[in-house]
């Protein structure tokens, strides 16, 4: 069975995206004159950190507990390369993302034995192996992480310690990898994966090769989440046990699911939302989680499609 047998049925790239794509664009090439742009590249790498997840959840079906893997072994290579081997950032970001791309080939492979709550718990013990990695390698720093990494100059000439400067060149990258999934999930392949995850059995039976589709999607996911975790290691210039602790896996799967599973714009909604309450509410300390922890049971038991996925139910419109 060929890819050509399911494109009489393949749902043509919504124009509309096209539209809001450019408007986001817009709005956020202006919005560092207005807010903070740490703040802003911040909430950047976390989307795109969610759009990862939701690539793998919201149309492979697969629940992944150990993303933070990813995001985080990606922070400290891209960290490591850009300080003690005097890396380019364009140079240590590649070398981060494709070093979550390996580890994501690695424990992909191991984890599709695996379905359901099986498959969660697999990802979560490879995280937590990682994360024990992170705790005693030498050249992590341990709990004090890396600090002071360069943000050098990008290409070797555009020199990065400016924030603004820094701030487009992270806005160049979340889009480029959100694109890059947008263009995945009305691909030929994307509409094999929804087949996938809405009946796996029928999927099987006309001939399709689930689980080389299910390894393809998870280090394409595990990729994406490098690379944000890779940025957010130069913009911070830091990469610490936070990266790759548990924690990071749940809140990147709560900003998912706030923000709509299975939508293109939803992990970004669901970003901004989850970093500006931890930004804004931080003088509440432990009291923050409290807060996300009802926000996030308000949202499922009364917008069960998350943020964006509401607001496509209500435009009668894809989002």
């Amino acid at each position: 069975m060929t890819h050509s047998t399911v494109s009489p049925v393949l749902a043509n790239p919504q124009r509309h995206h096209t539209a809001i794509f450019l408007l986001l664009l817009a709005l956020l090439a202006v919005a560092p004159f207005a807010i903070y742009p740490v703040f802003l590249m911040n909430v950047l790498c976390f989307a795109l950190f969610a759009a990862a997840l939701n690539l793998l959840l919201g149309y492979g079906g697969l629940l992944s507990f150990g993303h933070a893997a990813f995001f985080g072994s990606a922070s400290y290579i891209s960290a490591h390369a850009a300080k003690v081997w005097g890396l380019t950032p364009e140079l240590a970001i590649l070398l981060g993302t494709a070093a979550a791309a390996f580890l994501g080939l690695i424990i992909g492979a191991l984890a599709i034995r695996r379905q359901g709550i099986y498959f969660a718990m697999v990802t979560l013990a490879f995280a937590q192996m990682v994360y024990f990695i992170a705790l005693q390698a030498p050249f992590t720093g341990g709990e004090d992480g890396i600090q002071a990494v360069p943000r050098g100059h990008l290409l070797g000439f555009i020199d990065l310690s400016s924030d603004l400067t820094l701030y487009f060149t992270v806005l160049a990258i979340t889009f480029a990898g959100l694109l890059l999934i947008h263009r995945i999930i009305h691909s030929p392949f994307g509409q094999v994966l929804k087949a996938i995850r809405d009946n796996e059995a029928r999927a099987i039976s006309v001939g399709y090769r689930v689980t080389r589709y299910k390894l393809a999607v998870f280090v394409m996911s595990a990729s994406l989440a490098g690379l944000a975790g890779a940025t957010k290691a130069i913009v911070f210039q830091l990469a610490s046990l936070t990266d790759v602790h548990w924690t990071m896996s749940g809140e990147v799967v709560l900003m998912t699911l706030l923000g709509g599973m299975g939508t293109v714009f939803g992990p970004l909604a669901g970003a901004a939302v989850i970093v500006a309450m931890q930004n804004y509410f931080a003088s509440f300390g432990a009291w923050v989680t409290v807060l996300q922890g009802l926000i996030f049971t308000v949202s499922v038991l009364v917008f069960r499609e998350g943020i964006v996925g509401v607001l496509a139910r209500w435009l009668k419109k894809p989002l």
